[in-house]
């Protein structure tokens, strides 16, 4: 167990760890490492102690699986869990080469990060943004926002564009759909079944996207960093919003051109966006968007809930005793996709 993270709210319990050898049962030795792991991103810094500890280790759970754990694991690693959902950092050569299983808690994310949406959602459609920046310069402007030039909105009516269907955009698509707004989206596999609220589906082709994009108020970026989706909001699906759209991310920095997106920001095409990931992270003290009057910046905390170790542990406690069982695990990660 390499669960020992920097950041408090990602570290381990000792209740957790207690759980997880319960699980494993006395035929296995669950090795609990104490040295801070990095749980940022898709974690994978690993640590000396870590690569020690896995030369022999049949399983490994961890915030990713760092490259030299997987060289010293490699002809006895069978599974390896990742307590990130993001799972890019993982799919090294190196990993690979193990033939091991992957899992990761996708899932376990969706729930803190669909509430993060909608507070999102909320700031753009009640003209948070204007709000903002007339506080930062002590300005009353009650006239801006009952005389028109600040557009302020409902949830119910508002069209919301989800660019992905995963466990996380399914349930932003539940919360949206019951204030009443219409939600669209597009995913790998347009033919699976829709999740409650969910009017219309598309494919992964640019395409859909810009289909997608045109029928958006809201652009909600909720799909996994993969070589196919690296950069997938670009100039073309930023021109397809219409007049006054919001863009809002809480996927990967890697998915936006930001770029792009701060042309439109200053051309007053897209009227703002609250953004959680970035394409470099921290976020550089001289990025235009710490200051852009359009943009809230959110230092990658959507998933942060005081729940997850609850949820961690039950996944963790499950995925174990199939695993003893030989059945197939939860949250396998499909490694030729990427997630």
């Amino acid at each position: 167990m390499d669960l020992g993270s920097v950041r408090p709210v990602w570290r381990v319990p000792r209740a957790t760890v207690a759980a997880v050898r319960r699980a494993f049962g006395p035929g296995f030795a669950v090795v609990d490492l104490r040295s801070p792991a990095s749980s940022d991103g898709d974690g994978g810094s690993g640590s000396p102690e870590a690569v020690r500890a896995a030369r022999g280790a049949e399983v490994y759970l961890g915030w990713g699986v760092p490259r030299g754990v997987a060289v010293a694991a490699r002809g006895t690693l069978r599974w390896a869990h990742s307590g990130s959902a993001g799972v890019g950092g993982s799919l090294t050569p190196e990993f690979r080469a193990t033939g091991a299983r992957l899992t990761n808690s996708r899932g376990v994310y969706a729930e803190p990060m669909a509430d993060w949406v909608v507070a999102a959602i909320g700031y753009c459609l009640r003209g948070f943004h204007d709000a903002a920046a007339a506080q930062r310069e002590r300005r009353w402007t009650k006239d801006a926002f009952t005389d028109g030039r600040v557009r302020v909105r409902e949830f119910a009516g508002t069209r919301v564009g989800l660019v992905g269907l995963g466990g996380i955009g399914a349930a932003v698509a539940r919360r949206c759909a019951a204030l009443g707004m219409e939600v669209s989206a597009v995913r790998r596999r347009p033919r699976r079944p829709r999740p409650p609220g969910v009017r219309w589906v598309g494919g992964p082709g640019r395409g859909a996207l810009r289909a997608l994009a045109r029928r958006a108020d809201v652009l909600v970026v909720a799909a996994p960093h993969t070589v196919v989706t690296r950069r997938v909001i670009g100039a073309a699906a930023l021109r397809a919003l219409p007049p006054g759209a919001f863009l809002i991310n809480l996927a990967r920095g890697s998915l936006v051109d930001e770029a792009a997106v701060l042309r439109r920001l200053d051309q007053g095409r897209l009227a703002g966006c609250v953004l959680d990931v970035f394409a470099t992270e921290p976020l550089p003290a001289s990025h235009p968007f710490w200051t852009h009057p359009r943009v809230f910046v959110s230092p990658h905390v959507s998933g942060v809930s005081e729940r997850y170790w609850e949820r961690e542990t039950a996944l963790l406690v499950e995925n174990i005793r199939r695993y003893r069982l030989g059945r197939r695990l939860q949250n396998l990660v499909d490694l030729k996709a990427g997630y």
